[in-house]
C-alpha cells in the first residue's frame, strides 16, 4: 500500500476543521441556553432600544427609538409612533396618526417574524449556529453568535446575536436579508421584574372613542 501524503493532508485538515466547528457549535449552544434560562427566570422585562434599517442598494436608511414591556408571551411595543399590544390572544395595533386600531390574531406559523415575545428566545429552533466575533463595547464583552435559518423559504441570510458574556443578556440583534437589507436592534436599557399595572396588557377601547376599529378575524 502506497501512503499518499498529498491526499492525507487535506483529509486531516477537514477533520480538524469539523472538530473545531463542532466545538464552536457546542459553545454557541451553551451560551444560548444560558440566555434562555436567564430570560425564563424573569417575571417581566422592560427594554428601551434603538432600531435601524439600512439598504444601500435601495438608498434606505431609517432609525428610530422604541420600548417594549414583556411578560410571558404578552407584550406592549411602542415603535415609530405605533403601539402594538398582545394580550395572549389577539394583537391590537394602535395607530394615532390614522386614528385606527387593527385587531388580529397572532400568526404563530410565521417563523420569519421575530415578535417581542420571541425576541429573546426565537433562536431555539430553526437555525444553525456558530460562535462569531467578540467585541468590547464600553467595557462590556459582547460575544456574537451567528444564526443561519434552516428553512429554504426564509428571506433572511443570517442573524447575528450579540450577548453580554457577564450578564448573559442580549445586547443587540442584527438581521441580514437576502436582498441586502440590514436591520439592527440595540438594547439601550434592560430592566427586569418591574412593578406593572394589572391592566398593562389589557386593551381598553374606551381610551380611543374616535378611532376606527378594523377587525381582521
Amino acid at each position: 500500500m502506497i501512503f499518499n501524503m498529498k491526499r492525507f493532508t487535506p483529509i486531516v485538515f477537514i477533520l480538524l476543521l469539523s472538530l473545531h466547528l463542532q466545538a464552536q457549535d457546542k459553545k454557541a449552544k451553551d451560551l444560548l441556553d444560558q440566555v434562555t434560562a436567564k430570560v425564563k427566570s424573569y417575571q417581566n422585562i422592560v427594554i428601551d432600544f434603538k432600531y435601524s434599517l439600512n439598504n444601500s442598494k435601495e438608498n434606505i436608511n431609517q432609525e428610530s427609538k422604541g420600548n417594549v414591556t414583556m411578560k410571558g408571551n404578552m407584550y406592549v411595543l411602542n415603535l415609530m409612533g405605533v403601539t402594538k399590544l398582545f394580550d395572549g390572544k389577539k394583537v391590537y395595533t394602535i395607530n394615532p396618526e390614522d386614528e385606527e386600531i387593527t385587531i388580529s390574531k397572532l400568526n404563530e406559523k410565521d417563523d420569519n417574524a421575530i415578535t417581542p415575545s420571541k425576541m429573546l428566545t426565537f433562536y431555539n429552533t430553526g437555525y444553525k449556529y456558530t460562535l462569531d466575533i467578540t467585541q468590547n463595547v464600553k467595557g462590556r464583552q459582547i460575544q456574537y453568535v451567528k444564526l443561519v435559518p434552516t428553512g429554504g423559504k426564509d428571506q433572511r441570510k443570517e442573524i447575528l446575536l450579540g450577548i453580554d458574556t457577564q450578564t448573559k443578556n442580549i445586547y443587540n440583534l442584527i438581521e441580514v436579508g437576502k436582498n441586502g437589507t440590514k436591520t439592527t436592534l440595540t438594547v439601550n436599557s434592560f430592566k427586569v421584574n418591574q412593578p406593572l399595572s394589572k391592566n398593562q396588557f389589557v386593551f381598553d377601547a374606551a381610551k380611543y372613542p374616535k378611532y376606527y376599529i378594523n377587525k381582521l378575524d
